[in-house]
């Protein structure tokens, strides 16, 4: 369920708000303030905020720029301030949209449907770009997270390398010597180390189908090993 938080000190509003926005099947968490909503966005994952600016203590505007300090999830700014200047300042700050009290419930019910639509999308491209695919294979670099055909594979930061640096440059072959000094650069290397044909046993067994005849990690007989790039 679309999880929203709604921080204002007008009580009537925030029940309307909130009473809006259940019927269209969102969960809605309230505030009466900025120092209570900042904590219940620290222990719940919010798809968008709707933000007051006059509030007692904290107000809206450092509110926005608070969260904006660690999350880029979709504001919403409402305000009596009608100005133009007063909506470039919320904008500034961080907001994505800036709507004039009174307002219509419907239509910030659409505009936050379109902002959450909006970052999800952006969200799920940014996610693609993090991903290697390869083989019914999908890597996430930066969060050291390996699923096979939708499941999770658990590696070893290790093994984790290793098959980083194979799928990342699909088609070349390494040697174990190559991917030794890749995957241990402060150790030295000797002939008839074991170490990576060790480690490559462990992964296989972890990806492959029949390790014994790996199709995803290919050994290149006296060279080395690849992962070509295609379909698996």
């Amino acid at each position: 369920m679309r999880k929203i938080l709604v921080i204002d000190d007008e009580k009537e509003i925030v029940e309307l708000i909130k009473k809006g926005f259940e019927e269209e099947k969102y969960d809605v968490l309230t505030a009466f303030n900025g120092r209570d909503g900042l904590k219940i966005l620290e222990n719940n994952e919010i798809s968008l905020v709707i933000l007051d600016i006059m509030m007692p203590g904290i107000n809206g505007m450092e509110v926005c720029n608070r969260i904006r300090s660690f999350s880029n999830l979709p504001i919403i700014m409402v305000s009596v301030k009608s100005q133009e200047q007063d909506k470039i300042s919320g904008l500034l700050k961080g907001a994505d949209d800036y709507m004039t009290k009174p307002f219509s419930v419907a239509e910030l019910i659409a505009r936050a449907t379109s902002q959450i639509r909006r970052f999800t999308y952006l969200n799920d491209e940014r996610t693609d770009r993090q991903q290697i695919k390869v083989k019914g294979l999908s890597i996430n670099e930066q969060n050291h997270t390996v699923t096979l055909f939708g499941k999770s594979v658990k590696l070893t930061p290790t093994e984790f390398s290793i098959l980083l640096l194979l799928s990342k440059n699909k088609g070349i072959v390494f040697s174990s010597e190559e991917i030794y000094k890749r995957v241990w650069p402060d150790e030295k290397y000797y002939e008839g180390n074991n170490t990576v044909m060790s480690h490559m046993w462990r992964l296989r067994e972890k990806i492959e189908v029949n390790p014994k005849e790996a199709k995803i990690i290919e050994t290149v007989w006296g060279v080395g090993y690849k992962i070509e790039d295609e379909e698996y």
